[in-house]
């Protein structure tokens, strides 16, 4: 019989995280919670008398930051409580209760940084001369200041406001469009067994190794997307006008800068990103080469890009164990780092073993006075271990920022949140490399590393490319016809991957499914975060303890200064290209080496 998993009652405490230390029992949540419900009734006060005086807007910024804060614990209490068992309905209706309140909440203080924006340079003057305190958020305020030119009277801003649903129109669409109303086929898999094709059926398959069974689920699963084209196409071309609208009408000259000056930072990221990935494309196309060696096929199709080259490697390790494998392979960024590891270990941080109802994946999550909680569904294999430490580095990036800096300051951006997390993932990769012999097991871990490149620097480049070409044509007044959007998609493809993969019809239609191309420019953050975790983790492991101290600086920054300073002071300018080519470098090493590898194994076989 099936091993049935285990009810949230029947898993053993220790392997659960104690969300007793935000509140000590759900009557304590309501409380707080009916405090910040009744303290929104204020708001109207301090918004009225905002720019009176220093003291007036310290007291408004305290205001709105303090209900924020104690949001925050509500908000991760409950969303956590029901991520460990979506089935208790008590826990969902905690959770609808705090997402309500937080778009009050965030109504309630939206006065603030237009009051920001109005004061005049004398009022500033003024206003810190007699109330030192405010120096305390001068960045803060900084970060605020940038938006000045970029933002319109009240009345204006309050209509875009009031507008907001019709510009999420597009986005809302596309998400019920791929997630509800679009219908797949159904396939047969390497069992004979028929299968309804969904997201996740469909990226499962394509793992198979059996080629008619990839075939058929590839050509199956996109004639359901080719056949609403016209439709997808629509949507797509509606969204990117609305951020080409928004950017105009705030006076940006493009999308792309709107979106990029959130975090300030300069467009030429993305720029030297873009042509940095252009320009290491042989390398992608020698291991797309590769792969197609490897798999001893005629022809390479898109189809044949996820399934495993090598299978799955002869590698099992229990938690307990993997807990071990984590601290000594993260040694490297010394003992004191290693204590909050521990601490995590210790002190039920991680919510481990998967149970019913529990949401699946995993991922670090907290807020500035919790524990930097960590949710996992253990299972045995390598792939968990890279999880764990995977989610650790973004846990003890969060704790350090956030017992380092005030509130204010104590979160860190988008743009440098998955930096710590594939650091620890490149210091298990080295660490790997360094003491396993088996050469069928490291050949798994240089292919799961170059696959780690090729899916995340490589293709969310592409993304990104495809991203600014759809806005550069809209603003050129080119209609983004699905004809015109599959043209360029192919091309772009083939660009990248190169001759050994053949062209599938299939492909051109794959922007119609990428849900990132409605996130704004936020995929570019992929590919310059793991290469910025590669630069950094390639200067702890050779420089030692200099490049250990500036990487902590940088874990202790959040947000008190905008992120391509936080970098720069950590070693990493991501201004230049010198960090995409160490990444380039490291790909190439490691694609060496498993050529070798392969060939070795071959001729043993």
């Amino acid at each position: 019989m099936a091993k049935e998993l285990p009810t949230r009652s029947e898993v053993p405490v220790s392997q659960t995280w104690d969300l007793s230390t935000i509140f000590k029992t759900d009557d304590a949540w309501q409380e707080v919670f009916d405090d910040v419900l009744e303290r929104v009734d204020s708001s109207a006060y301090f918004a009225e008398h905002v720019a009176d005086s220093g003291d007036a807007l310290l007291g408004a910024l305290e205001y709105g930051l303090s209900l924020m804060r104690d949001l925050e614990n509500l908000y991760v209490y409950a969303s956590m409580k029901n991520d460990q068992d979506t089935t208790n309905n008590y826990y969902q209706g905690l959770f609808d209760q705090v997402q309500a309140l937080a778009a009050r909440v965030s109504s309630a203080i939206a006065f603030f940084d237009p009051a920001i924006l109005d004061l005049t340079d004398e009022q500033w003057h003024d206003f810190k001369a007699t109330t030192p305190a405010l120096n305390n958020y001068q960045h803060y305020f900084d970060a605020i200041l940038t938006q000045k030119g970029h933002v319109l009277s009240a009345d204006k801003e309050a209509l875009l406001a009031a507008a907001g649903d019709v510009f999420g129109a597009s986005e809302k669409t596309f998400s019920i469009l791929d997630n509800a109303d679009i219908t797949f086929g159904t396939v047969e898999n390497a069992e004979g067994e028929t299968e309804q094709l969904s997201n996740g059926v469909y990226a499962r398959l394509l793992e198979s190794t059996d080629p008619e069974v990839r075939k058929n689920t590839f050509q199956t699963f996109y004639k359901s997307y080719i056949d609403l084209e016209n439709t997808f196409a629509s949507t797509l071309s509606s969204h990117v006008k609305g951020h080409n609208f928004l950017a105009q009408a705030h006076n940006y000259s493009s999308a792309r800068e709107a979106s990029l000056a959130h975090n300030q930072v300069p467009e030429v990221v993305y720029d030297t990103l873009v042509e940095e990935v252009n320009n290491a494309l042989p390398l992608l196309q020698r291991y797309v080469s590769l792969r197609k060696q490897l798999l001893g096929l005629d022809e390479l199709h898109s189809y044949d890009l996820y399934t495993p080259i090598l299978g799955e490697p002869d590698y099992s390790i229990d938690y307990e164990s993997a807990k071990a494998e984590a601290l000594e392979a993260l040694a490297p960024l010394g003992e004191d780092y290693l204590a909050h590891v521990n601490e995590a270990f210790d002190s039920r941080w991680i919510d481990v073993i998967e149970n019913k109802g529990k949401r699946s994946g995993a991922y670090s999550g907290g807020a500035y006075d919790t524990n930097p909680f960590m949710l996992l569904n253990w299972v045995d294999n390598l792939n968990n271990l890279y999880t764990l430490v995977h989610e650790m580095g973004h846990s003890v990036h969060s704790y350090l920022t956030r017992h380092n800096q005030p509130y204010q300051y104590g979160d860190y951006p988008i743009f440098l949140a998955e930096i710590a997390s594939t650091t620890n993932e490149n210091l298990l990769t080295d660490y790997l490399l360094k003491h396993v012999e088996s050469k069928p097991l490291r050949a798994y871990i240089l292919n799961q590393y170059l696959d780690g490149v090729k899916g995340t620097v490589f293709r969310q480049t592409q993304f990104a490319e495809f991203e600014q070409w759809m806005h550069q044509q809209d603003a050129a007044g080119v209609p983004l016809t699905a004809e015109v959007l599959d043209t360029a998609y192919a091309e772009l493809n083939q660009r990248y991957y190169g001759d050994a993969l053949t062209a599938d019809p299939e492909i051109a239609h794959e922007w119609e499914r990428i849900p990132h191309f409605y996130y704004n420019f936020y995929v570019f953050q992929y590919s310059t975060g793991f290469a910025a975790a590669t630069a950094m983790s390639d200067q702890i492991l050779t420089e030692g303890q200099p490049a250990v101290d500036r990487y902590k600086t940088f874990l202790k920054a959040g947000s008190s200064a905008y992120p391509i300073d936080v970098m720069k002071q950590a070693g990493v300018d991501m201004t230049q290209a010198d960090y995409l080519r160490e990444t380039f470098n490291t790909f190439e090493a490691r694609l060496e080496e498993f050529e070798q590898l392969v060939t070795e194994l071959a001729q043993a076989d």
